[in-house]
């Protein structure tokens, strides 16, 4: 029995199992992992309660932190309102720039970043359902965990969620590895056994 364990021949075979197990775990975790889903979601859009910080190089007083206000609006100094609400983050600072660039500033250069993104909300059977703040890379069921977790009545299968970067879309079925997004609206249903 101890020459069979001590044979060499086991012991490279043994080695090359845990090696390959070892590459499938890397492999698997990053397929699955937050980052690689978040790669997947399509283009954050601006929106109502979001505060962005608008950095105009060269120009302290323009330069500041501003609110997105219910109207999709941010007002800016000199320029006034600018509708940024539905933009991404490079269409807004393109729209700026464009602002600055028709009758103040020459050649403006404009940095727009998010710097507290609007709540997601979660709703249905979860033990704390409400508005909960954002946090990047967070999937379906972080936000269940957030919102303290399922019900026992909870249908674990089924989880629904509506976009709020498209609010006509309606809700769709997603798994508890898909990423949440500001301003998206969870569910989890009830189920019926």
């Amino acid at each position: 029995m101890t020459r069979f364990l001590k044979s060499p021949g086991i012991g490279i075979r043994s080695r090359l199992w845990r090696l390959l197990v070892a590459a499938l775990l890397v492999i698997g975790a990053a397929v699955l992992s937050p980052r690689a889903l978040a790669d997947d979601a399509p283009a954050y859009r601006l929106g109502t309660g979001d505060k962005v910080h608008v950095t105009v190089f060269g120009e302290k007083d323009l330069t500041g932190d501003f609110d997105v206000n219910d109207q999709g609006v941010v007002a800016l100094p000199l320029i006034g309102p600018v509708k940024i609400a539905g933009k991404t983050i490079s269409e807004a600072e393109a729209l700026i720039t464009t602002a600055y660039g028709k009758d103040y500033l020459i050649n403006p250069r404009v940095n727009v970043e998010v710097l507290n993104y609007r709540p997601f909300f979660i709703l249905g059977e979860v033990q704390k359902p409400g508005s909960y703040p954002f946090v990047n890379g967070m999937t379906v069921v972080n936000a269940v965990a957030l919102a303290g977790g399922y019900t026992p009545r909870a249908n674990r299968s089924k989880t629904f969620i509506r976009r709020g970067s498209k609010p006509g879309a309606g809700e769709q079925e997603v798994s508890e590895d898909t990423v949440v997004l500001p301003g998206d609206v969870i569910r989890v249903p009830e189920r019926f056994f």
